[in-house]
């Protein structure tokens, strides 16, 4: 088996449970990931959330269709000013605790993966948009932060 990056598309934010959610999907399949996979994960995500800190309600997630039977929905959340919170749940992936095969079943894992290769882009985009609009101005500008996604293309080989 050899390794090939992932397409990458970057749906608009929504707000969720009064979290403002950046959205960032990867799935090796042209046609996107399936409304049904895109509903359940989103129905989940609730759970996956920290309580409120004081830090801006803010959370980017990755909703990760594997190659197999597996959806993954890694869902980051900026807490305590600086530090990232990590909730995460899998659809059809037995051995990760789901009760079956069903890619639109998801289910907390509760483990403390905080992502594969293919989902570990968005981390250090968002970390360097947090610092350039939330916590280097004077003055915070979360609308600013909001609208920094990084592009739709593919998981790698931006350089």
């Amino acid at each position: 088996m050899s390794f090939s990056e992932k397409l990458l598309t970057v749906p608009p934010p929504v707000e969720v449970a009064g979290r403002h959610i950046k959205r960032y999907h990867v799935t090796a399949d042209p046609a996107g990931i399936a409304p049904e996979v895109e509903k359940a994960a989103y129905a989940i995500l609730p759970e996956l959330l920290p309580e409120p800190d004081g830090t801006p309600p803010v959370t980017f997630v990755v909703l990760h269709r594997g190659g197999d039977d597996g959806a993954y929905l890694n869902a980051y959340s900026w807490v305590w000013d600086n530090v990232l919170h990590f909730g995460g749940a899998a659809a059809g992936q037995p051995v990760l605790g789901c009760p079956d095969r069903d890619p639109a079943r998801f289910v907390a894992t509760g483990r403390p993966w905080i992502g594969c290769v293919w989902e570990l882009p968005p981390i250090a985009h968002e970390r360097d948009a947090w610092v350039r609009h939330m916590l280097a101005p004077r003055l915070p500008d979360l609308e600013a932060y909001l609208a920094d996604s990084l592009p739709a293309g593919t998981t790698g080989g931006r350089a």
